[in-house]
């Protein structure tokens, strides 16, 4: 205890995320409570306070822990790492333990986890806030495990309605009506805070009666799955009421997971694939926007004066530059982080990934950038491959390339692998499967892939030269929605590719727009919101979507009332049809929120202001409108 305030120390070494941030809905709607992230620097967990382990997952992947006073907290390890079943970690505690500030509790296998896809941003969360009120945060960025993360104070409790067991049961039942009743459910599962389901028909679902139900913390549909939020230690009391009453047949998160991949199509696996390679690399192709951006406000004229910052104090040029080289380095070579990416995802080795990706760049072929100019001088250099004519070129700031190629090799990788023997593995798979795919890339994918790219490119710069209005107007209105979806991830292989083929995009501004606008129909929903919980929601899922972080805004607040939503869209539809007519480009890809107009070419930063304008004051004036109507709703 400090000063009357109750200390939870930091069970592990990172970095802080704001819970808000976290890219899973039922903890940045904080439908579990509230409390901070940590993306871990080490993979070692310690306990954050005196007290007992009140729960430790099978998988153990989270465990519940409550102190000496009272606190009960969650610390879950990863996003969706349930579905590991244990692979990677090592529990030093059992249930019921007690425990002392300081003891190792769990270790995992950061190396393992990553490659295995999981993001490892750990959730603390407090459990019982109708009890304990968090007073203050930590304001440091990165933290050590045993330094202070948060101070809570006690408060009044709010007596549980469905502590019983007679009370579960009948929400339980009620659930099983809610998502269509047990004909709909094809499996079932849990995990330490949600209800996992397969459903056969997802539009039978009454959400509405989920969200009224006291034991529901939240609900909502991913990867084709149903899942709804219930809380660290009463989940499993539902499931097994669940079970008893309906008979279905207890199933284990991988039969779940097969059961709704199965109910995806082709489309939307091919979209969850490119979000599995595109997410990764996206906060260094970030970084490479912001910095870019600085360097336009110091290299670009018109911005300051007629001359530019480096004209008029040549002392600016050399860091100018260097800014310049640090931005430029994610986009120069991009095929090496979309291969190391790709490698992942696929199975393969990152490394050969990353070693493919610098093939397709090399400084002795020809830069893709200069390739128009080469092919109308004849000059285009070539390969003579017994009669066989190739082109010398490079694929630098090309996707699809590099995509396809990885693809390739992570299979000749993981052939190989199978068949040769351990003892020579290093001396065969590597040298084989690098030199097959290379011949291949340069003979067959590069070729036809680099056509298609130029080709969608091509295709997209004429529809927005001709029907300029039409194409802002539509996509601002579609951006949002995409979200929904996940399919907004295959537009940031089409912005990288219009951005290698022609220096700028045109897309990249509306989806910046499109943010801003979620975020200005959340703040109206703050303003006019009687509700303290949804007005702090409200706030801060705003705040996050003006920094390029919608998700929390989006399904918190705006599509659970759905007319900020569609006001949101309304305002990013007319601001993306007005900023198209004026030709607003980004030289590069940044934060899709205010501060991305640091990577609009510095010509149009006017006409994207208005923009910004446009999202803000729209969106905002027609939900505040519709919620003071509403009023006695919120």
């Amino acid at each position: 205890m400090k000063n009357g305030k109750h200390v939870i120390h930091a069970p592990l070494n990172g970095r802080i995320l704001q819970l808000e941030k976290v890219p899973d809905p039922t903890f940045a709607q904080k439908m579990m409570g509230d409390g901070l992230a940590i993306k871990p620097t080490n993979g070692k967990v310690i306990a954050p306070f005196s007290g007992k382990v009140v729960q430790l997952f099978p998988t153990k992947h989270a465990i519940g822990l409550q102190s000496d006073d009272g606190i009960e907290i969650l610390i879950h390890i990863g996003l969706e790492t349930v579905s590991l079943d244990g692979d990677g970690f090592n529990a030093f505690v059992k249930q019921g333990d007690r425990i002392e500030k300081g003891d190792t509790l769990l270790t995992f296998d950061m190396d393992l986890l990553e490659k295995k896809g999981f993001q490892l941003v750990t959730p603390i969360i407090i459990t019982n806030g109708d009890e304990w009120h968090i007073a203050s945060f930590t304001a440091n960025t990165a933290i050590q495990a045993g330094d202070e993360l948060m101070t809570l104070v006690h408060q009044a409790r709010q007596e549980s309605q469905t502590s019983s067991t007679g009370e579960l049961a009948k929400e339980a039942k009620k659930i099983v009506d809610a998502i269509g009743g047990v004909n709909n459910i094809q499996v079932a599962t849990h995990c330490v805070t949600r209800l996992r389901f397969a459903l056969k028909d997802e539009k039978k679902i009454d959400k509405q009666a989920l969200d009224n139900m006291d034991v529901v913390k939240g609900a909502f549909s991913t990867n084709g799955q149903f899942q709804v939020v219930i809380g660290q230690g009463t989940v499993d009391k539902v499931y097994h009421e669940m079970v008893e009453q309906t008979g279905i047949q207890e199933a284990s998160k991988e039969e779940v997971k097969a059961v709704s991949g199965q109910k995806q199509n082709a489309l939307q696996r091919a979209i969850k694939v490119l979000a599995d390679i595109f997410i990764p690399i996206l906060p260094a192709i970030v970084t490479a926007g912001l910095l870019m951006g600085i360097n336009n406000i110091l290299a670009n004229s018109g911005i300051f004066a007629e001359q530019a910052v480096t004209e008029l104090y040549p002392q600016w040029a050399g860091i100018a530059d260097m800014i310049n080289i640090i931005a430029n380095t994610a986009l120069t070579f991009l095929p090496a982080l979309i291969g190391w990416s790709a490698m992942k995802r696929f199975g393969g080795s990152e490394l050969l990934g990353v070693v493919l990706g610098l093939i397709l760049v090399h400084p002795a072929l020809l830069n893709a950038w200069e390739y128009g100019s080469a092919l109308k001088e004849g000059t285009v250099p070539t390969w003579d491959l017994f009669g066989l004519e190739v082109n010398k070129i490079g694929y630098q700031g090309q996707v699809l390339p590099v995509l396809f190629a990885s693809w390739v090799l992570a299979k000749i990788e993981i052939f190989l692998r199978k068949r040769v023997w351990d003892s020579i593995q290093l001396l065969v798979v590597a040298p084989v499967a690098l030199l097959v795919t290379g011949f291949l890339t340069f003979i067959i994918i590069g070729p036809i892939t680099f056509t298609i790219g130029n080709w969608i490119t091509d295709g997209l710069v004429a529809l927005f030269d001709h029907y300029a209005v039409i194409g802002g107007l539509v996509y601002g209105a579609l951006y949002a929605p995409m979200v929904i979806t996940g399919m907004h991830h295959t537009f940031l292989a089409v912005d990288l590719q219009l951005i290698g083929s022609t220096g700028a995009t045109f897309l990249w501004p509306i989806l910046a727009l499109s943010n801003i606008a979620q975020g200005a129909a959340a703040f109206a929903m703050m303003l006019a919101a009687k509700d303290e919980k949804l007005k702090g929601l409200a706030g801060t899922s705003g705040f996050s979507a003006w920094l390029g972080i919608t998700e929390p805004a989006m399904f918190g607040v705006n599509l659970r009332f759905k007319y900020p939503f569609i006001a949101a869209i309304i305002g990013s539809s007319i601001a993306g049809a007005f900023i198209t007519m004026q030709k607003v480009l980004a030289s590069s890809i940044g934060v899709g929120g205010v501060p991305g107009i640091f990577s609009i070419v510095p010509g149009n930063w006017t006409a994207f202001g208005i923009g910004i304008g446009i999202v803000i004051i729209i969106p905002f004036t027609i939900t505040y409108m519709l919620a003071l109507r509403k009023r006695n709703n919120l």
